[in-house]
């Protein structure tokens, strides 16, 4: 039994009044959905993991992947602003009271937003402890130094949490050590150090490289201790996870809706397309599909909130709901045939949107060497 129907009917009533066409005239422009994302803001939803005492809900991440879960059924892209959920994560935990104080009541309220999150290098790709980018610390001020890539939303964000080296990679005993978390202001770091530089995608995405120059940041934006980032960082990626496969399971059944209803109105050969079996069963298997990723996904999101290790649920609930709402594109695209093509009918707008979450924030191949290294014992594969 659904126990959250008040919030999904409330989120859904927000989503209405931001219509296909809104997405679509977005998607043509690559524009980034200022309006939208306000009004998320203003209702208190991406505030929801924040605590009370300091503006937000204090819900817990089964609430949030809800909220990411309804965006994307009706027909938005959670994408937008979905970052500011999951790292909340990394800020929260190894946060100091002075910086929750400081940043959380106006991340909140929106005063401040808090969208982009620097962690892939060009020369790194998955493997976060090889990181390059360097922070060096000298008196009150630690002086950055290198590149960032597939950073979205650094261009309508005030806040970038950082990932970046302080300790060089030949003098640290384990591959984990020596990275920090920084809470880097944007607004001074632009121009001053720091130049953003769009990386335009087939989806609209927002998505940006960061170029550092001996940016200086002020050494009291260092989240936690200095040289444990990585172990921080570990916080915020199990709700990302979760969260991102809220969000494919949202695009899955919005796919399955927009199919269901096509194939039983679409008549050809003076049937619905959907009486034939070959139309209906790819169907209604992308429904099961859909479905089982929604009982991992909530399965990982009641350990997360329980505080119990959740990392093999957390990435086999990305890695079914990606795989599922994939084939629900597929589907729904063979469903409408030439009609999945037209953007007036936004299949193909969903089609490349839901995509990325096969590659991206870890691809399906990282997840496997997860799961067959730490859930079967296997021999490390990397």
């Amino acid at each position: 039994m659904d126990t959250h129907q008040d919030l999904r009917a409330a989120v859904r009533e927000l989503c209405a009044s931001f219509p296909d066409t809104y997405w679509r005239e977005l998607d043509a422009k690559r524009a980034y959905p200022e309006t939208f994302v306000k009004a998320l803001t203003d209702a208190g939803y991406l505030a929801a993991l924040i605590p009370e005492e300091f503006g937000g809900s204090g819900l817990g991440i089964t609430e949030a992947a809800v909220i990411m879960e309804e965006i994307n059924r009706s027909g938005a892209n959670a994408g937008a602003c979905h970052a500011q959920m999951y790292t909340m994560g990394t800020l929260l935990r190894p946060g100091s009271d002075v910086q929750k104080r400081e940043y959380l009541p106006k991340i909140a309220s929106g005063e401040l937003r808090l969208q982009a999150f620097g962690v892939s290098e060009p020369t790194t790709g998955s493997d976060t402890t090889q990181l390059k980018t360097m922070a060096v610390k000298k008196g009150d001020l630690y002086v950055v130094r290198g590149q960032k890539i597939w950073i979205s939303r650094a261009e309508h964000s005030d806040l970038l949490l950082l990932i970046a080296r302080t300790t060089p990679i030949d003098q640290i005993k384990k591959r984990t050590e020596g990275l920090s978390v920084f809470l880097v202001d944007l607004r001074a770091a632009v121009g001053h150090g720091l130049t953003i530089r769009p990386i335009r995608t087939m989806m609209n995405h927002a998505t940006t490289e960061l170029f550092f120059d001996d940016l200086e940041i002020p050494a009291s934006t260092l989240i936690g201790e200095e040289g444990r980032g990585f172990r921080y960082l570990l916080d915020g990626l199990n709700a990302e996870r979760i969260l991102i496969a809220a969000e494919c399971i949202g695009d899955g059944r919005w796919f399955l809706e927009r199919a269901g209803k096509y194939a039983r109105e679409r008549v050809v050969f003076g049937r619905p397309i959907g009486q034939n079996q070959g139309v209906q069963f790819p169907i209604a298997r992308a429904h099961v599909n859909v479905e089982a990723a929604n009982l991992m996904c909530v399965r990982a999101a009641e350990l997360f909130d329980r505080g119990e290790p959740c990392g093999a649920e957390a990435n086999m609930a990305k890695l079914l709901a990606a795989d599922a709402s994939w084939e629900a594109a597929n589907v729904t695209v063979q469903t409408f045939g030439g009609f999945g093509f037209a953007e007036d009918y936004d299949i193909e707008r969903k089609f490349r949107e839901t995509k990325l979450y096969q590659v991206a924030p870890i691809s399906t191949n990282l997840i496997l060497a997860y799961i067959g290294e730490h859930v079967l014992g296997l021999p490390r594969s990397y």
